[in-house]
């Protein structure tokens, strides 16, 4: 890309009050962003209204910081092994999943493996909850893996808790022909949000795609983030939900989702847990309720499926070696429930240093997990 025509193409993205809907319907009449700003007020005004014109005939104040800024990083020597572009409306790689809904960005900034582009046609995503349970930790961390095993590219946020199991997942399996995930950020490129994910970022860059629709230099403003998720929702095959609450930016990811008339799957839990919530209520509004990442690919009707007793369909990541007879009496006094030591206690008849020894050594075997508030829960494997 040519710096005039990044200019353009940044002066369209920068325009206040123009809006992608209006930018689309200018692009379709006048082609490049470069035509569009040759125009005059009466051959704009046809297609946008008296104040967007004003807006399109005003270069934005920070228009030639931004251009400078995006230039040198378009320059500079990323990440080893990966490129940066942008990737705009009119591009032939442009996503063409992302191009027939309602919304597409005009203007994507990219990092990672171009070459891995034509592979987003075999994915699917993968979103849930900032703060899950250990289950719903592996539980994102293993379908991820099966998808990825599977012959599909995971598509997830790269926020904390569901997205980072999700990216890790596929990070392991050979995904869509070495597409292994995509990381639809809220922020611009030259930062990483969150800053604890920088490694993970690397890795993803190397192995996939990072991409955001909003120009450098953009801050983790909250507004943006239910923004991203129609792209994540756009990009895929269909949507499964992890773990959600009732409020949560992954039933807007759902929602998205249905509106671009996309598959919606959610995985069911405990009545008990504030996080299984929304996925309930999902389910209740028509999703698809799944057990294992064979039933996403069935519903998808994906022809590369695996096998029943493949590793990472229905075996958690974090079981060792199978309980001994003793912890599998303990286990089945837990449920699959979140409970209280206190309540255990009264279950099992175990004095409380006794059975906190215990409890200590299923944790550290992957087959109980602690939960906020002093509650355990048996992992689905144990």
């Amino acid at each position: 890309m040519q710096r005039d025509e990044l200019t353009a193409w940044l002066r369209l993205l920068l325009c206040p009050g123009v809006g992608n809907t209006t930018a689309r319907r200018l692009l379709a009449a006048f082609g490049l962003p470069q035509s569009i700003f040759e125009q005059d007020t009466a051959a704009l005004g046809t297609l946008a209204s008296a104040a967007q014109v004003t807006s399109l005939q005003t270069r934005p104040p920070d228009l030639e910081m931004q251009v400078e800024a995006t230039w040198r990083w378009l320059q500079e020597a990323p990440i080893e092994g990966t490129q940066r572009w942008l990737c705009t409306l009119g591009d032939a790689m442009y996503p063409a999943s992302l191009l027939v809904t309602e919304d597409p960005p005009l203007v994507l900034f990219m990092l990672g493996q171009p070459a891995l582009l034509p592979s987003l046609g075999r994915s699917v995503a993968i979103v849930g909850s900032r703060n899950p349970t250990p289950q719903g930790t592996a539980n994102a961390k293993q379908f991820a893996r099966a998808f990825s095993d599977a012959g599909l590219a995971v598509i997830s946020g790269m926020a904390l808790g569901v997205d980072a199991a999700a990216h890790e997942g596929a990070l392991e399996g050979p995904g869509a022909d070495g597409l292994a995930t995509v990381a639809v950020v809220g922020t611009g490129l030259d930062r990483v949000y969150p800053a604890r994910h920088r490694d993970l970022a690397h890795r993803i860059a190397q192995r996939g795609l990072i991409m955001s629709e909003f120009p450098l230099g953009t801050p983790p403003v909250q507004a943006n983030f239910p923004r991203r998720n129609r792209i994540i929702s756009g990009l895929s095959a269909g949507t499964l939900v992890v773990e959600a609450a009732l409020q949560s930016g992954s039933l807007i990811t759902a929602r998205y989702a249905g509106e671009q008339g996309k598959e919606v799957f959610a995985i069911p839990g405990s009545i008990h847990s504030p996080q299984s919530r929304g996925c309930h209520s999902l389910i209740r509004q028509g999703a698809k309720l799944v057990e294992s990442a064979q039933d996403v690919l069935e519903e998808l009707r994906l022809p590369e499926t695996l096998a029943p007793n493949s590793p990472g369909l229905f075996r958690s990541d974090g079981a060792g070696e199978p309980a001994s007879e003793d912890d599998s009496g303990l286990l089945i006094h837990m449920g699959h429930d979140p409970v209280s030591l206190d309540a255990l206690c009264a279950r099992t008849g175990l004095p409380t240093a006794t059975l906190q020894a215990r409890l200590l050594e299923l944790e550290l075997d992957g087959h109980v997990g602690r939960l906020p508030g002093g509650l355990f829960q048996r992992m689905a494997s144990a």
